[in-house]
């Protein structure tokens, strides 16, 4: 049975470096999502959101794993998107205004009909307040530039300074959203070992 490794197939875009910037092409991928709004930390909403994406992804991984292609391949980590509706006002500290979405990469095999089997069998097992949340959409980030941070999330904002920084120095400008990859556990892991790559869309300026 064959096995696709996503990480490995898009190697630039789930590896950084925590020391330098590095810019990538990022091209149309297709992700499961949840869309919500506050501070994620201790919001039953992005608790809720994250058991959806991840139940649904290893059904849709098993699923596949039986079907006549015998396809398999590793589930990808929790990402997510940030961002505030007037630009102005986002603080780091304050977060009752942050709006995300939270998301899962899948696989080129994964489709709409697909998911929506699927989706149906999860509910007849389990209980999950955003399941019918969940939504399958394709994002283009095109050019981004990203950086690995190493530690706590409440840490990140020197991170996040180093990274708009090099941007401006390269003669680029933001677009888009914030998009964190979470590559690492966060139940398993020690604060200071997390390790998220910190992703934001570019223009030349």
């Amino acid at each position: 049975m064959s096995k696709l490794d996503l990480k490995r197939e898009y190697k630039a875009l789930y590896s950084a470096s925590a020391s330098t910037v590095t810019v990538v092409e990022v091209p149309r991928l297709h992700y499961l999502m949840v869309d919500g709004a506050g501070d994620p930390n201790g919001s039953a909403e992005y608790v809720a959101a994250i058991q959806a994406l991840f139940s649904l992804s290893y059904a849709l991984k098993f699923a596949l794993k039986k079907g006549p292609q015998a396809f398999d391949y590793t589930v990808m980590p929790l990402e997510g998107q940030w961002w505030v509706d007037d630009l102005s006002s986002f603080s780091y500290i304050e977060r009752s205004g942050w709006r995300w979405t939270a998301m899962v990469l899948q696989p080129d095999a994964v489709t709409a009909a697909l998911i929506a089997e699927q989706r149906a069998a999860v509910a007849r097992k389990k209980e999950l307040p955003a399941l019918d949340r969940v939504r399958f959409e394709a994002l283009t980030e095109g050019t981004a530039a990203q950086l690995l941070h190493v530690g706590s999330f409440k840490d990140e904002p020197p991170t996040i300074e180093r990274l708009h920084a090099e941007i401006a120095a390269r003669g680029l400008k933001l677009v888009g959203k914030h998009h964190e990859i979470y590559l690492t556990d966060v139940s398993r892991t020690a604060p200071e070992k997390l390790r998220t790559i910190i992703r934001q869309p570019v223009i030349q300026a």
